[in-house]
């Protein structure tokens, strides 16, 4: 029997009839699921010879099928498909319209069901293929047939749809008739209809993929007459149509033939004709009104609207000879204008929605090379307008079109960042020729100018909504660093009166807007400036039942009392409060009010608050702006806490969610203020005292409600990052209470089912661990550590990821404690736990790479802490033999660079414990090895780096092993040094300096340990790649006067020092050999230093006569 569901509807929304046969039936008891059992039996009843009555039953299933939306099943699809085909192959040929409109019915979105029947339709003499040919001199029968192979190409997502070789078929069957001209006998709408069936096929070929197949471009193309675009009238065109329709359309169509195709576009044409009217005087206002318009925008304006009298006089006067009473045309020839109007808006929909489809295809750098066509750019003195998507955006009558095309300009623009980054216009260019840098700056600032046109100019609010997207998707992506100062500017101000528009789906997305210009590259000077602008600027006069916020923004807060509250704000307070955080507040926390009534029947009238969607896009940009612009917000720090607690508090859990996300982004501001490489002067930091307040507001407030909330998961999490980023010095000043709080809720929720909710609390429990008050807390390290190696055996891959993140962590806080607190810290801790630790962190080694990254840093650290009693205990000894294995085996790994980086930190750790064997260990060997194979042929500098690195840590020469192992090492860092500008990479080049400079620390590091059976080599490699080790050497010598000028002293000392220190040790051992060696290292190395010195004299000379140079002749 039939399954009923709800897909897509084919032909829009059910009608009142429709409805009320609906009703009908259901009074009698009919039952849908018999729809198909009644089909399958009036098609057993009538016979291919009672023609009539074939064309009744077919009619019958396209209104059944399409009234009811019956999705019908395979057996009865089946049985209802062959009889439609073997209609079509024996009846007469004034029936096959309604046959084809039967099967149109029955395919839709069943393509892949109809795999046996696809020859027959679209094989090579397949009856679509046939009927659809452009020799078919009936157009009905035509279009029937081309919408019968769309409704083909359809397919519900997520199951399979047509094959790619029937797929192929249809689009080349698309394309031909597309590209084909209208004859004459064809009447408009009809050839439209024709048109949007075939953009409709055409886009669904186009977004399932068409791998392989090679379009070729038809000789000549046959672009429909758009003459809203141009400046001809379209009078004479109309009445031409007229003509040639009213000859079609005598007793050819049928009753209700037009309903399916336009009652969804029929509402544009009441649009359509004061657009451009409006177009004039809204960029009059503009022009007068805008704070930021100069000469040039002006004339540029102008440029881009029709100019002259007549132009809008005609278009003045076509739209008033067919809606005036007084027009030309009667009643009716008015209607079937009105109706032509809507299907060419719908044509020019359908080809909008296939370039959709095709960009959203296609790769962006193949999009990007078509840049210029379909992207405007600024016009030359003179020229006109150069046609784009813009074009129709700003003209074309139909609303529905205009945001077509900027849903596609949307799809353009969406990850264009790094193509848009090249643009540049900061300096004015004065060359001969254009750069392509300042060619993308000019089409940026015109897009700018284009969509602030179009945003005063519209009138319909579902494209007012898709200006004010399309303008933030422009927002994100320019690179307004490079660019000159004042497009944000324009922005801002012209969208500052609808961010109270009367529509609910404006304010959002103007809301979206602003929150893409505080977030894009910040912080921005520019932006700084228009936060700091009053409140009131640009908010009043949007004529669109603006409510004014900001007189009654300031008493909400005298319901929330603060216990504890100091009295001045943290911080330096600015001189004018920052208006888009008090409005942002005010919409969040505050009453709508009456005067502003949403449009939209989704939100209901009687909601105290603003809808839901407008608060969550307020709450999202106070985090972007608090993230983005900390300095601005932090004197609202504890109101802006209030603001996360109310809304946490309510019962929408979106907006509890982003009141937490709110609270993550004050607590991050705060901490970034307080690190070391912080920017920000002490004197200008939120104070201790303030953030201890806010914390205490959050504990005794809702934050540890929603940390227990397990009903809402995403919830927890969140509230477990906002109570990570709280500030280490506020934490040791909570009460002792509230940090136990902390602590309990996190190692509590470390055993959660949930493993969003386990990974955010494992998480912060490696922040926690970090924190100077609890790190020296044995006791917390040990609880921490076994709620971390249980989330590190979890099975999600997150929550492991998390886990060993943490746990790098924690093994970092025993390094700092070993070495702050002695050995003492050492004996407390539990050598079990230790032992588990160094278990579980060489298991983690072996998973995905990011577990391992951290696992292996916590491997080399815990390696680190051990202490002789360890590694003399025998439970001890082979788990430390595999974990220095897994430490090895991933610096030689195919693994991604972070974890060979990590494994090569983690080895040079695991150096620097002299309980070690290091030198007389089997792996030692092995370690040494595989970081001389990574020193000398990783892809990756940084890698390189470390492993230079770690091969320079060992303090003794008896930890480099035998003389042949020393020997191996030397030569390693010698080829690594003379290919340290060898690579395929360009990105890699900018590490070459620091890798030399390590490669070089490490070469006179190992001189300075060498033995006497050593030198023979050494002498031997000095001799042939003596001069460029020099070259290399003296370049070392010379960087660390460049590379620091602030410590070049103390870092030129300490490499003289070093070298100096190579050269008294090789002079004792060179002793020794009685002159053996064939060089003498110690000579050559102080000849390096001789050179240096000589050159860094001869700099201080030319430093000294330029300063005297510098000198007035009078002094």
């Amino acid at each position: 029997m039939a399954a009923v569901e709800v897909p897509q509807p084919e032909l829009g929304p059910e009608p009142g009839p429709g409805g009320s046969f609906r009703r009908y039936l259901a009074r009698l008891g009919f039952l849908f699921q018999d729809v198909c059992a009644l089909l399958v039996q009036a098609c057993q009843l009538v016979n291919f010879d009672q023609e009539h009555l074939v064309s009744k039953v077919c009619q019958l299933i396209h209104h059944l099928l399409n009234r009811f939306q019956v999705i019908v099943d395979e057996q009865n699809l089946n049985f209802l498909l062959s009889y439609c085909i073997s209609a079509l192959k024996q009846c007469s040929s004034w029936t096959h319209v309604e046959i084809l409109q039967a099967l149109a019915a029955l395919v839709y979105n069943n393509g892949p069901k109809c795999q046996k029947y696809l020859p027959d339709l679209l094989g090579k003499a397949g009856l679509l293929l046939q009927f659809s040919d452009s020799a078919q001199l009936d157009v009905e029968l035509r279009r029937a047939a081309v919408r019968s192979m769309a409704n083909l190409c359809l397919s519900v997502p997520g199951q399979p749809y047509l094959d790619e070789s029937y797929r192929s078929v249809c689009f080349q069957t698309f394309l031909s008739i597309l590209q084909s001209s209208k004859t004459s006998d064809v009447d408009d709408i009809t050839f439209c209809m024709v048109s949007v069936n075939l953009e409709k096929g055409s886009q669904k070929c186009m977004f399932h993929g068409l791998p392989g197949l090679s379009i070729e471009m038809p000789p000549v193309l046959y672009p429909a007459p758009l003459p809203q675009y141009d400046k001809r009238s379209p009078v004479k065109q109309e009445q031409s149509e007229l003509a040639a329709f009213k000859k079609k359309s005598k007793g050819k169509q049928k009753k209700g033939e037009f309903g399916e195709d336009t009652k969804d576009d029929l509402a544009d044409t009441g649009n359509e004709s004061i657009h451009e009217t409006d177009m004039l005087k809204l960029h009059l206002r503009d022009v007068q009104n805008s704070p930021c318009s100069d000469l040039r925008t002006h004339a540029l304006d102008v440029a881009y609207m029709p100019t002259g009298k007549d132009h809008l006089s005609s278009h003045y006067n076509s739209w008033k000879r067919i809606s005036s009473s007084e027009s030309e045309y009667s009643d009716a020839e008015g209607g079937i204008q009105s109706k032509m109007r809507s299907y060419q808006a719908k044509v020019r929909q359908g080809a909008l929605a296939c370039f959709l489809s095709a960009i959203k295809s296609i790769e962006k750098r193949v999009l990007y090379g078509y840049w210029s066509a379909f992207v405007p750019d600024a016009p030359g003195i003179g020229s006109p307008q150069s046609v784009s998507l813009m074009t129709i955006a700003l003209k074309d009558p139909s609303p529905k079109t205009r945001a077509c095309s900027l849903q596609v300009l949307s799809a353009i623009l969406e990850g264009s960042k790094q193509f848009l980054s090249v643009a540049e216009d900061a300096n004015d260019h004065k060359r001969a020729f254009t750069p392509f840098s300042v060619t993308i700056a000019s089409s940026i600032r015109e897009l700018h100018r284009c969509l602030l046109l179009a945003l005063v100019a519209e009138s319909s609010s579902q494209t007012l909504t898709q200006i004010i997207k399309c303008l933030a998707n422009l927002v994100s992506n320019a690179p307004y660093n490079r660019l000159k100062p004042g497009l944000l500017t324009r922005v801002w101000n012209q969208i500052k009166p609808y961010i109270c528009h009367k529509d609910v789906n404006v304010r959002v997305s103007s809301l979206t807007l602003l929150g893409a210009i505080v977030s894009i590259q910040a912080p921005l000077p520019e932006v700084q400036l228009l936060l700091q602008q009053p409140s009131s600027s640009g908010l009043s006069n949007s004529g669109t039942g603006t409510p004014h916020r900001f007189n009654s923004s300031e008493q909400w807060r005298k319901t929330f009392p603060l216990e504890g509250e100091p009295a001045d704000n943290p911080g330096n307070m600015p001189s004018e409060p920052c208006w888009l955080i008090r409005l942002c507040i005010s919409i969040i926390v505050l009453p709508r009010e009456d005067s502003c009534s949403d449009s939209d029947a989704n939100f209901p009238s009687g909601c105290v608050y603003e809808p839901s969607p407008v608060r969550l896009e307020s709450l999202q940009v106070l985090a972007l702006l608090v993230k983005g612009y900390f300095s601005m917000a932090q004197s609202y720090l504890l109101e802006l806490g209030e603001v996360a607690c109310k809304c946490m508090e309510e019962m929408d859990p979106s907006i509890q969610l982003h009141g937490a996300k709110l609270l993550e982004e004050l607590g991050t501001g705060v901490v970034q203020q307080y690190k070391p490489d912080s920017a920000v002067a002490p004197d200008h930091r939120v104070p201790v005292s303030v953030v201890v307040a806010f914390w205490t507001m959050m504990l005794n407030g809702p934050l540890p409600g929603a940390l227990q909330n397990s009903q809402h998961a995403t919830l927890q999490t969140s509230a477990c990052d906002a109570l990570s980023s709280i500030l280490p010095e506020a934490f040791s000043s909570l009460q002792n209470d509230r940090q136990i709080l902390c602590i309990t809720l996190l190692l509590g929720l470390n055993h959660s089912e949930n493993p969003l909710v386990k990974a955010a609390a494992a998480r912060a429990l490696g922040v926690y661990i970090l924190f100077s008050c609890l790190r020296q807390d044995v006791m917390f390290v040990a609880d921490t550590a076994n709620a971390i190696l249980n989330s590190l055996h979890d099975k999600s891959p997150n929550v492991r990821a998390k886990a060993a993140w943490s746990l790098g962590n924690l093994t970092d806080t025993l390094i700092v404690n070993m070495e702050t607190m002695g050995q003492s810290f050492q004996e407390e801790f539990s050598d079990l736990l230790l032992l588990k630790m160094l278990r579980s962190a060489t298991e983690a080694s072996k998973d995905k790479d990011k577990v391992k990254s951290n696992a292996v840093r916590a491997l080399g650290n815990l390696l680190h802490f051990l202490q002789p009693y360890h590694i003399t205990n025998p439970r001890f000894r082979e788990t430390i033999e595999e974990s220095i294995q897994a430490l090895i085996s991933t610096v030689q790994s195919e693994a991604t660079m972070k974890v060979r980086w990590n494994a090569c930190y983690a080895l040079g750790n695991v150096f620097k414990n002299p309980a070690l064997p290091l030198g007389e260990a089997p792996w030692t060997t092995q370690a040494y090895n595989a970081l001389s194979s990574v020193v000398k042929s990783c892809k990756n500098f940084k890698v390189r780096i470390k492993s230079a690195m770690a091969l320079s840590i060992p303090s003794k020469r008896e930890c480099y092993g035998p003389t042949e192992q020393f020997c191996q090492i030397w030569s390693a860092l010698v080829v690594a040094l003379q290919k340290s500008e060898d690579t395929e990479d360009f990105l890699e080049f900018k590490y070459s300096a620091s890798l030399r400079t390590q490669i070089c620390q490490a070469l006179i590091h190992l001189l300075s340990l060498a033995k006497n059976t050593d030198l023979p080599f050494i002498s031997e490699t000095i001799t042939e790649n003596g001069d460029a080790i020099k070259a290399y050497v003296l370049q070392y010598m010379k960087s660390g006067v460049e590379e620091n000028e602030a410590g070049m002293h103390t870092n030129l000392c300490e490499r003289e020092k070093a070298l100096k220190g190579a050269i008294e040790h090789l002079c004792g051992i060179e002793k020794q050999l009685e002159g053996k060696a064939r060089v003498r290292v110690s000579v050559y190395l102080e000849d390096i230093l001789t050179n240096h010195q000589v050159m860094e004299r001869s700099g201080e000379l030319r430093c000294l006569e330029s300063r005297a140079a510098r000198v007035p002749a009078g002094w």
